[in-house]
């Protein structure tokens, strides 16, 4: 039974590592709309450029960073990735420019990408086979505890201190918290064919091409969460009159993304994979035309926990499908594809969603990220369920 244990230290250790990366990554997110507007006066189009930089830095270095898990030491390139990721969020203390900050967040999407890939995919190395699709939903409970959790803290410090500065520091401290914990892991050696020893490199090391359905379907998911973390603060402070509400929508996000992970682990376990994604998809699209159709108060806090329901379902039954689909040499590049088609849909959200803001309004921008939203649960039941069920290795 020890074989089988699930909360084993090197998972606890993973798991929290990857708190702290998104923690610190997501609490000064949804604070750079206000941050370039107020320090540097960046117009909307400015600014969804600027964001979308990591977007695009991360989507070209993840399938890279999953070809490099697969073939070199895992905790030494998830090391190197997680270091430079940390030591970045300095640059952000002294960038003086719009320019040198574009630079900066432009380059911290490569180690971004990278980390994500490599911790995830040491995570499920530490899993027992037999507890693996369930330990996938529970690990995504750190993405989401950080992702929610940590705009609520920078709100926060952003409403008692006024200093962006401060949330910029608590970004780099805790992400030295988080190398500092993965620096701990013990893993097992494992089998490695080096890139150089004549074996042939085909597209299919970089991307599990037999993905693509449940791949463009996670691109359109993305897009709407794209808009809708990026721009929610500045939507809230500008149109809706709320300038200390923003936290509660991101803690109410999280209270249903952790609920709906917990009681989605069990359908997990017992194999009902496409079962929690065709739930979490279906809930996913109503939040976001709660958000879209709904401009008060009620529209804004109800719609927050109604994506973090079908975003707690969904994302770790889609990690499991893709992870289900790649042999176990191919994982961390299963992982790669599932964050690549994540990245593109994240970084169209941002630029896409400024546009609409600014030649239309904000609620132009929200009822576009539910189309795309729409249009991807479309496809999922129309080809992208049956595809998986088809195409998942025993």
């Amino acid at each position: 039974m020890t074989e089988d244990r699930l909360w084993n230290a090197n998972y606890l250790k993973a798991c929290s590592a990857n708190f702290m990366l998104y923690f610190s990554f997501m609490v000064v997110t949804p604070l750079l709309p206000l941050y370039l507007s107020e320090v540097f006066g960046a117009t909307k189009d400015e600014t969804g450029m600027v964001l979308s930089g990591y977007a695009l830095t991360a989507l070209l270095v993840r399938p890279f960073s999953g070809f490099l898990v697969d073939s070199f030491p895992r905790k030494v390139i998830l090391l190197v990735c997680y270091g430079l990721f940390a030591i970045l969020f300095g640059g952000y203390l002294v960038a003086g420019s719009l320019l040198a900050f574009c630079i900066l967040r432009t380059l911290h999407g490569a180690p971004m990408g990278a980390t994500t890939v490599a911790n995830s995919t040491v995570a499920i190395d530490v899993l027992p086979s037999s507890r693996r699709a369930e330990g996938i939903g529970y690990y995504g409970v750190s993405n989401n505890l950080g992702t929610a959790i940590a705009p609520t803290v920078g709100m926060l410090i952003y409403q008692c201190t006024a200093n962006y500065d401060i949330i910029f520091l608590v970004s780099l401290l805790t992400a030295g918290m988080g190398f500092a914990i993965n620096s701990t892991l013990h893993l097992k050696p494992r089998p490695q064919a080096s890139p150089l020893s004549g074996v042939k490199l085909s597209f299919d090391r970089f991307l599990l091409l037999k993905s693509w359905p449940e791949a463009l379907c996670m691109v359109c998911y993305s897009f709407s969460y794209g808009v809708v973390s990026t721009y929610i603060a500045i939507y809230a402070k500008q149109e809706l009159g709320i300038t200390t509400g923003t936290g509660l929508f991101f803690t109410l996000l999280c209270v249903g993304l952790v609920s709906s992970r917990l009681v989605g682990a069990r359908g997990l376990r017992q194999g009902r994979i496409a079962e929690n994604a065709a739930h979490g998809v279906l809930i996913s699209v109503i939040g976001y035309l709660v958000f879209a159709a709904q401009h008060n108060m009620w529209g804004f806090y109800g719609a927050a926990f109604i994506v973090g329901l079908g975003n707690g379902h969904m994302f770790p039954a889609f990690q499991t499908m893709f992870i289900n689909m790649a042999p176990a040499s191919q994982r961390g590049t299963a992982n790669s594809t599932l964050l690549t088609a994540w990245d593109t849909g994240f970084g169209l959200g941002i630029i896409l969603g400024g546009i609409a803001a600014e030649h239309f309004s904000y609620g132009a921008a929200f009822w576009l990220s539910w189309a795309v939203n729409a249009a991807g649960t479309i496809l999922f039941f129309a080809y992208a369920r049956s595809h998986f069920l088809s195409h998942r290795l025993s």
